[in-house]
């Protein structure tokens, strides 16, 4: 499943976070964080073009019942002008429930205090978003979630 690159974004209102993973590998590695703004869909589109994934996965914040959050309906929002800014690549949307403190708490366990964080917070949270996509993928033999919508919600 992995024969091409990946891609995981952690969209957020201030900052987006991207981790990769190369072709053929099965494990995410941070790339950068984007400040958000009228220019971050070029930027990551301009990502997309360096690493040439086969799938971009961004994570939709779900409520813990599993619901659409009012941040989910942000990300939808957005995943749209992605969508066309990197067409063919397919993207998709994954559950991010608890990757950012998931993320913390790894940063945290690796001697990072939380003012520390800061900076890297949102990679971390998106190789987790990355990792976990990667886990469900060598599990079901296709791509995790569901397609981005191609319009705005």
């Amino acid at each position: 499943m992995a024969d091409r690159a990946r891609l995981g974004i952690d969209w957020g209102k201030a900052r987006i976070g991207v981790a990769a993973s190369g072709a053929g590998v099965s494990f995410a590695h941070p790339v950068e964080t984007v400040q958000a703004g009228p220019d971050e869909v070029a930027r990551l589109a301009a990502i997309a073009r360096e690493h040439e994934p086969g799938v971009i996965y961004v994570g939709l914040p779900l409520t813990l019942s599993g619901e659409r959050s009012h941040s989910a309906r942000f990300v939808l929002g957005k995943v749209a002008a992605l969508v066309a800014a990197v067409d063919p690549v397919e993207v998709r949307l994954v559950d991010e429930r608890m990757s950012t403190a998931s993320a913390s708490r790894n940063l945290g366990s690796a001697g990072r205090r939380t003012r520390q964080q800061r900076n890297v917070i949102d990679q971390a949270a998106a190789v987790e978003i990355l990792q976990r996509a990667l886990d469900a993928e060598e599990r079901l033999g296709a791509p995790a979630g569901e397609p981005a919508p191609k319009e705005e919600l």
